[in-house]
C-alpha cells in the first residue's frame, strides 16, 4: 500500500495524519517526508533528524523509482511542494498509478476548503478516479457535525465527486498533537502514551514536590487525550477503507528496526545512490 497524503493548503494537519493515523497502521510502510518549508518557515526534518530539501525534478524522479523497489510508504507532502509536485506527475505519464491512494485531509476554515476542492479538482486532471482520492475531515469541533463544518466542500462534491466521502473519516480537534510536537520516539507514539499503566494519581499523593506534582499531572493528562484519540485514529482508519487493499509488509518484524517505522526524505534517497547516477538529469 502506497499511499499520498496532499493538499495545496498548509495547516491540514497531513504531518498528523501520515505519522500518527496511516504509519502506524500500515505494516512496514515507510515514511517519506517531501517538505522545504514547516510551518515555522525553517527546514523540516524527519524524525532521524536528516533534513529534507525542495522537491525537484531529479529528485521526483528519485521518488518515483524508489516507491517500485519497497511495498507499503505514506508519502507526506508538504503544501510549499504540492504543485511542483503535480506539475511533474503530468510530465512522467502515469506516475500517479504508483500510489493506492490520494489522501487529502481538510479542516473547517473556509481558505482551506477552497484549497482542498482545488487539489481535488489537480488530481481529477491528473487521471486519478474519485474512488481513489478519499477526503480526511480534521480538527472537527465536538459540538459541530461534519455536514455543519464543511458545508462548502461537500456542496461542491456533490455538483462534482472527485473524491470518496465518507464522513466518519473525520478527527476531532485534540490537545495531545500540541503536546507531542517536536517529540520522538515512545514520547510521540500516540499507543505507548493511551496504554501507560502508571498510576500518576498515586506518584502525585506522594510527592511533596510542587513542581513534581505538575509534571506527572502533566503525564496523566497527556495519557488521557491519548487513550481518546486512539480508538478515533483506529475508527477513522477503517473508515478509510484501506484495510483489504494493504499489501504484505516489505519485512518481516524480525528484519525491521525497533522502531514503529523507518522515515525517510527524498534527500536520503538521492545520497544513497551510486555516484555515476548523481549527474543531473534533463529538468523537465
Amino acid at each position: 500500500m502506497k499511499i499520498a497524503v496532499i493538499n495545496f493548503s498548509g495547516n491540514v494537519g497531513k504531518t498528523t495524519v501520515a505519522r500518527h493515523l496511516l504509519l502506524p497502521r500500515i505494516p512496514g510502510a515507510e515514511l517519506i517526508a517531501v517538505e522545504s518549508v514547516n510551518a515555522d518557515g525553517g527546514p523540516s526534518a524527519g524524525q532521524n533528524g536528516s533534513a529534507a530539501h525542495a522537491l525537484r525534478g531529479r529528485q521526483f524522479a528519485a521518488l518515483q523509482e524508489y516507491l517500485q523497489t519497497i511495498d507499503s510508504a505514506v508519502v507526506d507532502i508538504g503544501a510549499s511542494n504540492v504543485e511542483e509536485l503535480l506539475s511533474l506527475m503530468q510530465i512522467y505519464q502515469g506516475s500517479h498509478e504508483d500510489f493506492d491512494c490520494f489522501i487529502v485531509p481538510t479542516v473547517p476554515v473556509p481558505k482551506q476548503q477552497q484549497d482542498t476542492i482545488a487539489t481535488l479538482i489537480e488530481l481529477s486532471r491528473l487521471g486519478v478516479p474519485p474512488k481513489r482520492v478519499k477526503l480526511l475531515f480534521n480538527m472537527v469541533e465536538a459540538t459541530v457535525s461534519v455536514e455543519d463544518a464543511f458545508y462548502l466542500l461537500l456542496a461542491f462534491l456533490a455538483e462534482r465527486p472527485l473524491a470518496a466521502v465518507n464522513t466518519a473519516c473525520r478527527i476531532r480537534a485534540n490537545e495531545i498533537y500540541a503536546r507531542i510536537r517536536g517529540l520522538s520516539g515512545d514520547q510521540a507514539d500516540l499507543a505507548r502514551l493511551a496504554s501507560d499503566d502508571t498510576d500518576y494519581k498515586g506518584l502525585i499523593r506522594k510527592s511533596s514536590d510542587i513542581a513534581q506534582k505538575l509534571s506527572l499531572a502533566e503525564k496523566l493528562a497527556t495519557h488521557r487525550l491519548a487513550s481518546w484519540v486512539v480508538p478515533e485514529h483506529d475508527a477513522c482508519f477503517e473508515a478509510l477503507g484501506l484495510v483489504e487493499a494493504q499489501a504484505p509488509p516489505y519485512a518481516s518484524s524480525d528484519e525491521r528496526s525497533s522502531d514503529t517505522a523507518r522515515v525517510s526524505t527524498l534527500a536520503d534517497f538521492v545520497r544513497a545512490e551510486p555516484a555515476s547516477e548523481q549527474a543531473p538529469r534533463a529538468a523537465p
